[in-house]
This record gives structure tokens, sequence and C-alpha cells, in this order.
């Protein structure tokens, strides 16, 4: 199981975050609209991964929106969501959670259309759960395409420079009232381990009101960056 992408809800469009990211000097791109839930994003691609601010483009299609991601985003409105985790046989992981006792949302489709008028599709699957000050569980992700399909597909439409391929994401830091518990759900859906294969996941204590991913830590980062009630540790460029 690889980190496909970390989720940051934010309040600023598109073009104003991936201008922000641009400013710091790391290539960010426009994502583009879901369409169906009244959303739309700025993504950073690091060479096997990505990070997705994702804000609300209509709000009236984002409150009547059966969706988990759009409910969470409401919810929190600002600051870290969730990760997913990528899979390539999302049916496979549904079946085995749903076989450790984890109520699941069924696989879902899903695509979004992007500036350039593509039209991208993939798979998800969610825990069932409501949207709380509990920390989300990740939710997984399986894309139409292969990882070799994609990254060539986006480097070709310019969502991904060279520099991009150099970034890497090492760890991500949780915040949690009980990290042994948290941990130990975790190792449950993940099959045993918190080393992903490209991202390890941490759990530390808090007393912040809300349990949520508290930190992002780039390999060699140095540099931290606060950035929409989110914390960065960035390489020196």
């Amino acid at each position: 199981m690889k980190l496909d992408h970390i989720v940051h809800f934010v309040r600023k469009n598109p073009q104003e975050a991936a201008t922000l990211w641009k400013e710091q000097g790391f290539y960010a791109a426009v994502g583009g609209q879901h369409i169906n839930w009244g959303t739309h994003n700025a993504l950073l691609y690091v060479k096997d991964c990505y990070i997705e601010w994702l804000s609300v483009e209509k709000e009236q299609v984002a409150a009547q929106a059966d969706h988990p991601l759009t409910r969470q985003l409401l919810y929190d409105q600002v600051g870290f969501g969730t990760v997913c985790l990528r899979t390539d046989n999302i049916e496979s992981v549904n079946d085995d959670l749903n076989g450790r006792g984890f109520t699941t949302s069924g696989v879902l489709d899903a695509e979004r259309r992007t500036e350039a008028g593509q039209l991208i599709k993939w798979k998800m699957l969610f825990i069932k759960e409501e949207a709380s000050a509990r920390l989300p569980s990740p939710f997984f992700i399986e894309w139409q395409e292969t990882d070799q399909e994609r990254y060539k597909n986006l480097k070709e439409n310019g969502a991904i420079q060279e520099s991009n391929k150099e970034l890497a994401i090492e760890r991500c830091v949780f915040g949690v009232w009980n990290p042994e518990e948290a941990a130990s759900t975790w190792q449950k859906l993940l099959g045993g381990s918190l080393e992903l294969e490209n991202c390890r996941i941490e759990f530390r204590k808090t007393d912040l009101p809300k349990e949520r991913l508290e930190e992002v830590h780039f390999a060699q980062g140095v540099n931290k960056v606060e950035f929409e009630q989110g914390q960065y540790w960035l390489p020196q460029l």
C-alpha cells in the first residue's frame, strides 16, 4: 500500500493556492472541478504521491453532495483533512476490510474535469463514519491508469515539472488523544504496519479539540511553512 495523496482543506481557490506555492519555489498546478461534489482543487505532485488543496467551488452543490470527503470538508472548513492510500485492486481491499469488521462505503466511482477539459476517472473506498472531531480514517483509491501512464500524462499536460520528481514525502504526523489506540486501529486498517511503501505514519498526543493530521514532512525537510492551518517541513531549494 502506498500513500497516494494528502487532502488539505483550504479556503483559497485553486489558482491562489497554486500561485502561493510557486512563490515558495514548489511547482503546483490547478487540478480541476469535481462537478458532482461542488469542489475544486490545486495539486502539488512529488515523485510518487501528491498534495491536494481542496476547496468548495459551489456551496449549494457541496451541501447536497452525498460524499464522505465533501461532508468532511464542510465540517472542517480548513486544515489537513485526511490521507488517501493507493491500491491496484480496490474491490479486494473492500472485501478484506469488511472481513476484518470494518463497515465501508462500498466502491464509489469518481471523476473530475481538468482545466483543459480532460475527464479523469478513478474508484474510491471509505470507512463509513460521520464527520466529527475524531481522527478520520484513511480512504483508498484505484486509478483507471497505471502509475506510469498517469505520470506520463501529467507531465505532458504540464501538471508535473522535472523539479517535482525530486521531492518526496517522508512522514505524516497525526495529533490524536490516544496514540496507542490510534496506532492499533490504523495498523488493523493497513494490514499490520504503519510503514507504507513511500511514507511513514506517526501518531503523537494532542490536547487540541480535534484529532487531525498536523505535520507533513518532506525528505530532507528543514524549513517549516504554515499554510491554511497546516504545517509543512520542506527541503531547502
